[in-house]
C-alpha cells in the first residue's frame, strides 16, 4: 500500500509491518501444512496441488485483506490480539481459492506474474482437459476448505472462534453469489442499469475483502460487529465499488506494463464492466456515441481476438466522450462517502486505527495496478 498524498509515517509503516509480518506466517503455514494434512501416502497429486496452491498464494499480491483485519483489531485496541494470525490465514486462503475459480471461469493464463492455477494443470496434464479441469477445481476448493479449518485452531475464545467461523462462512457464501451474477450480468447481454453492476461489486468482492476483515478483526478484538453491521456494511460496499470502478477503469486506460497484463481484457470478455455500461449508455448528444463509434464498440466486445488498435481505438472514444472523467469524479464520490461514513467511528473508536479507514478509500481510485 503505496504512501497516498503524504499520509503520516508512522501509519503506513504499521501497514507495511502488517503484510512483512503475515509474509513470514503464511509461508510458515505452507511448510508444515504437508504433515499437518492426513493424505494417502501413495498419493502424488496431492503433494503437487499443495505445491500450486503454496506457489499462488505467496506469489505477491498486496494483502489488503490482512492490513484491513489488522487495523479492525486496532479501532478496539493496540493490544496482541488472540486468533488474528489465523483470520489472516483464513482470509488469504479464501482469497486464493477465488483467484483459483475465477481464472478457471475466465479461461485465464497468467496470475500475479506466473501461470494461473488451470494453466499449470493444463501444461501437466496436455492430453486429459477433463484432468486438469477437476484438479483446478479441486485445489480451489481445498483452499476454501483450509480457509475454514484453520479457524478451528484459532487461540480465541470458543464463542469468538465460532463467530469467526460463521463470518467467514457467510462471506464465502455471498462471495459465490457474487460470481453467479457476475456471470448472469454478462451472458444475459444488453445493458444492466448501474445498481446491478453495483451490487456485483458488493457481493463478488466487497463482502469478503472488505466486511469480513473488518467483521473478523473486530471479534477477535472483543467487539460485536452486528451492532454496527448497517455502517461496517455501507462502508464496504462504497469501497469495494470503488475498488471495482478502478479495476474496470484501469483495464482500459491503465498502463498495460505498470499492471503485468494487456489492456481490454474486460471487452475481449464481453463484460458488462462500468467502463463498458458507460460507453453503452452514452446516448446521442455531444457526449454519446455516434452510429461508428458504437459499431466499433459492439463488435469488440465478446470478441478475444479484439486487436490492440481496436482497444487504443475504443480508449480514445471513451476519452473523447467523457467516459473517463465521470468515471474518476464517481469513484471520487464513493471515495469521500467512504470516508465520512469511517470518519463517524472516531468517537467510539481509535483515532489511530480510524484515519486508516479513512485513508483506504482514496487509496483504492489512486492505485495503478
Amino acid at each position: 500500500m503505496p504512501d497516498t498524498a503524504g499520509v503520516n509515517a508512522p501509519l503506513m509503516a504499521r501497514v507495511a509491518g502488517h503484510t512483512q509480518a503475515f509474509e513470514k506466517l503464511f509461508e510458515e503455514y505452507f511448510d508444515s501444512l504437508g504433515d499437518a494434512l492426513d493424505t494417502p501416502s501413495f498419493s502424488r497429486f496431492t503433494p503437487e496441488c499443495l505445491h500450486l496452491l503454496r506457489e499462488l498464494s505467496l506469489r505477491g499480491g498486496k494483502r489488503i485483506r490482512v492490513v484491513i483485519l489488522n487495523e479492525a483489531a486496532r479501532l478496539v485496541t493496540d493490544e496482541p490480539v488472540p486468533g488474528l494470525e489465523h483470520a489472516a490465514l483464513s482470509l488469504e486462503l479464501l482469497h486464493s481459492h477465488g483467484l483459483i475459480h475465477d481464472d478457471l471461469i475466465d479461461d485465464s493464463p497468467t496470475r500475479r506474474g506466473g501461470p494461473s492455477t488451470y494453466y499449470a494443470y493444463r501444461e501437466r496434464f496436455p492430453g486429459r482437459p477433463r484432468t486438469a479441469l477437476g484438479l483446478t477445481v479441486l485445489a480451489g476448493d481445498l483452499a476454501l476448505a483450509l480457509s475454514l479449518r484453520v479457524l478451528l485452531d484459532a487461540q480465541a475464545a470458543p464463542p469468538v472462534r465460532q463467530a469467526m467461523i460463521e463470518a467467514q462462512t457467510r462471506a464465502a457464501a455471498e462471495t459465490f453469489l457474487g460470481q453467479i451474477i457476475d456471470l448472469e450480468r454478462d451472458v444475459t447481454g444488453g445493458l444492466p442499469d448501474t445498481e446491478v453492476i453495483d451490487q456485483v461489486a458488493d457481493y463478488k468482492s466487497a463482502r469478503y475483502s472488505l466486511l469480513a476483515p473488518l467483521r473478523l478483526g473486530l471479534l477477535a478484538a472483543g467487539a460485536q460487529p452486528e451492532d454496527h453491521e448497517r455502517e461496517l456494511s455501507h462502508y464496504a460496499r462504497l469501497v469495494g465499488i470503488c475498488g471495482q470502478m478502478r479495476d474496470d477503469y484501469l483495464d482500459l486506460f491503465g498502463d498495460g506494463e505498470v499492471m503485468g497484463k494487456p489492456t481490454g481484457t474486460d471487452i475481449r470478455d464481453g463484460k458488462r464492466s462500468y467502463v463498458v455500461a458507460a460507453l453503452l449508455s452514452s446516448g446521442d448528444g455531444r457526449d454519446g456515441l455516434d452510429g461508428a463509434e458504437r459499431a466499433v464498440l459492439e463488435a469488440a466486445l465478446g470478441d478475444p481476438s479484439c486487436t490492440a488498435g481496436t482497444i487504443d481505438t475504443i480508449r480514445e472514444i471513451a476519452e473523447a466522450r467523457g467516459v473517463a472523467g465521470r468515471l474518476r469524479a464517481r469513484m471520487r464520490d464513493h471515495a469521500e462517502q467512504a470516508a465520512l461514513v469511517a470518519g463517524g467511528w472516531r468517537p467510539r473508536w481509535r483515532s489511530e486505527a480510524v484515519a486508516f479507514f479513512e485513508l483506504l478509500p482514496r487509496w483504492s481510485i489512486e492505485r495503478s495496478h
